[in-house]
C-alpha cells in the first residue's frame, strides 16, 4: 500500500502580514505542521500497519522553510519527502495549488494506491484543496473522515467513517482514492523524539520545481490563480464586556443582553 500525504506549513502567529496581492506574507513568521494535516500523517501510518507492505510519501509545497514539517513527517514514521519550491509557485490559490501537487504526485508518486489530505488548513479554512486534488487526478474521494475502518488490499477498496453534521456515514470507496482527515476519535497524535530526529538527520528530500514535474507555468502561482483576495484584515473587537452577579434571574438577564447587542 503506497500512501501519498499532502501536509503544509501554515502560521503560528496572530500578526499576520499581506502582500499588496493579499497574499499572506510567510518570510519570517514562525511556522508549524497544519494540524489536520498531523492527523493525516497519523491516518497514513495507522494504515501503513493494516498493510502487508508499502511505503508513505508526505508531499509539501512552499518555501525552502517547509522542509522543517517534512523532517517532522519523516521523524513521525514516513518513509519518503519531497518538497516543491519555486518562485512560479508564489501566490497560488487553491486551484492553483491542488495543480501542482497532482501534478507533483502524478509525475513523482505515480504508484499511489491512498493519497490522504487534512480537511482544513488553519490559515485558509477553505477545505478545497484536498478535492481539487482528485478531481485533477480523476480519483474518487472521501471527505470529513473521522476515522479509517477497513483496508482490503485485495479487493483494493477502503471503508471509512465520514462525519456529518447530525452523525456519520460510513463509507466504501474503491482504491486508487483520496481521503480528507477531520479531526479524528484518537485525541493523542505521538509526537516525535530526538532519537526520531537523529534516524532522519541525514534523510534525503528531494526539492522540485515547475520544469521538473513538467508543469505548465500559466497553472502556477499568481498565473494559475483565477480568484483574488480583494480584501483582508484583522478582525477588531469593540464591545466593553459587561460583568453580571449571577442570581436566580441571571438567565433572563443574559438573554436580554444577548438580544440587545443582536438587534443593534
Amino acid at each position: 500500500m503506497n500512501i501519498t500525504v499532502c501536509i503544509k506549513q501554515v502560521p503560528d502567529t496572530d500578526d499576520i502580514r499581506w502582500s499588496k496581492e493579499n497574499n499572506i506574507i510567510r518570510e519570517g513568521m514562525m511556522s508549524i505542521l497544519n494540524p489536520y494535516d498531523d492527523f493525516a500523517i497519523q491516518a497514513a501510518l495507522d494504515v501503513k500497519k493494516l498493510c502487508s507492505e508499502g511505503e508513505i510519501t508526505a508531499v509539501t509545497m512552499g518555501p525552502l522553510q517547509a522542509k522543517e514539517v517534512l523532517v517532522y513527517a519523516l521523524a513521525r514514521g514516513c518513509d519518503e519527502a519531497v518538497l516543491l519550491t519555486d518562485k512560479k509557485f508564489a501566490g497560488s490559490d487553491t486551484l492553483a495549488t491542488s495543480k501542482t501537487l497532482a501534478q507533483c504526485i502524478k509525475t513523482k508518486t505515480p504508484r499511489f494506491d491512498l493519497i490522504i489530505c487534512g480537511q482544513f488548513a488553519i490559515d485558509g479554512d477553505t477545505a478545497q484543496t484536498g478535492p481539487s486534488i482528485a478531481n485533477h487526478l480523476n480519483l474518487p474521494q472521501v471527505t470529513f473522515v473521522k476515522e479509517i475502518l477497513n483496508i482490503d488490499e485485495a479487493a483494493r477498496k477502503i471503508v471509512v467513517k465520514q462525519e456529518l453534521e447530525n452523525g456519520y456515514n460510513i463509507v466504501e470507496a474503491a482504491l486508487p482514492c483520496l481521503i480528507c482527515m477531520n479531526r479524528g476519535e484518537q485525541e493523542a497524535i505521538y509526537l516525535p523524539r530526538i532519537n526520531d530526529y537523529v534516524r532522519v538527520a541525514n534523510a534525503f528530500i528531494p526539492v522540485y520545481g515547475a520544469k521538473d514535474i513538467e508543469l505548465d507555468e500559466n497553472c502556477a502561482g499568481i498565473k494559475g490563480s483565477p480568484t483574488f483576495v480583494w480584501r483582508a484584515f484583522k478582525p477588531e473587537i469593540k464591545r466593553e464586556p459587561v460583568m453580571v452577579n449571577c442570581d436566580n434571574h441571571c438567565a433572563q438577564f443574559l438573554t436580554d443582553k444577548i438580544m440587545e447587542v443582536y438587534n443593534s
